[in-house]
């Protein structure tokens, strides 16, 4: 078994979140919490990314779930593509009106660092964590490449020469690609130089660009990919949960593959910061009403998505100690 230090890195939680807190209450305009909000009958969602990728899927699976069994009246999607999500939330950070959804998660932790956004997660309101999805590794159907032992060699004896396509630069994809190096031997250090990694914007140019042979393999969650395995388009060689997933049940784990690596890709929802403590329940209420339905449980199914659902100080936590986690990990790789 080829093995580094394990490199378990979803995210596992502890600390209570001060500065977040704050941004969801604390800076409240002053009479605004003091009596309760008006309830929102209408909410926007932003997916900042181009449509057909993960963040799309969920956005537009909310506003499907949301509309249909009438929680709310509208939930109209805008897609703000850009940067692992940093062009969107610095969108957000300039929105005034509090019924306002933005669709995050794990890529959107990493592009911050690895874009120096000038706005973080911190100065905005926690909603909630909705799924936790895992990862795939896939080479184009023709590939010579039939292992993941195979792809992950030829990358540290060739470098450069071998491409691996996934999302936004220090997002899920491009530190699973970076773990599997380190947990092949390769030293933190020299991973960017040894890694030929091409962002893409999701969806659709990820599909073209392995389909048309542009590029030695592709990394994405297991929702974007699965019907190009299931057609023959594409071959998956690992996925990168801790158990196989019932969509590719006869796909092994990166660890049953040979390296101790497991990574999943979380996804969930913002508001804009200084929203009064009421206005946050209130969004709150509606994403767990939304939650709680049948469509919604139909909806991770079909996509493979594990339900991951947290809201209030238990999601705040989560957020404070998964920035920690992964400014961590990207550091101790060399993407930042």
């Amino acid at each position: 078994m080829k093995q580094s230090r394990i490199a378990a890195v979803t995210a596992v939680v502890a600390a209570a979140a001060l500065a977040l807190t704050a941004c969801a209450g604390g800076n409240a305009p002053s009479g605004d919490s003091g009596g309760e909000a008006a309830a929102i009958e209408d909410v926007k969602i932003i997916v900042p990314a181009d449509p057909g990728g993960g963040w799309d899927q969920t956005g537009r699976a909310m506003s499907k779930v949301l509309t249909d069994d009438k929680i709310v009246g509208s939930a109209p999607v805008s897609n703000v593509g850009g940067a692992g999500g940093t062009v969107g939330l610095a969108q957000l950070a300039n929105e005034k009106d509090p019924a306002t959804l933005m669709v995050m998660g794990l890529v959107m932790v990493g592009a911050i660092e690895t874009n120096a956004s000038a706005v973080r997660l911190e100065e905005t309101t926690p909603i909630a964590r909705l799924t936790d999805e895992a990862l795939v590794v896939v080479v184009p159907a023709e590939s010579k490449y039939k292992t993941l032992e195979d792809l992950v060699e030829d990358i540290v004896d060739k470098g450069q020469e071998v491409t691996v396509t996934g999302g936004s630069a220090g997002g899920a994809d491009h530190i699973l690609a970076g773990l599997l190096l380190e947990a092949a031997g390769v030293d933190g250090a020299q991973i960017p130089e040894k890694l030929n990694y091409t962002p893409n914007s999701g969806g659709g140019e990820a599909v073209s660009l392995l389909i048309g042979n542009k590029v030695a393999a592709g990394i994405s969650g297991v929702a974007e990919f699965v019907q190009y395995v299931e057609d023959g388009s594409m071959r998956a060689l690992a996925v990168s949960g801790a158990e196989p997933v019932a969509s590719l049940p006869d796909v092994p784990t990166i660890t049953e593959a040979g390296y101790d690596v497991v990574l999943t890709n979380w996804r969930g929802v913002i508001a804009p910061g200084g929203i009064s403590d009421d206005e946050r329940a209130e969004l709150e209420r509606i994403v767990t009403e939304m939650h709680d339905t049948g469509a919604w449980t139909e909806e991770l199914e079909t996509k493979g998505w594990a339900d991951a659902f947290l809201t209030g100080d238990e999601f705040d936590s989560f957020l404070e100690e998964n920035i920690t986690d992964i400014t961590g990990t990207l550091k101790n790789i060399g993407l930042i």
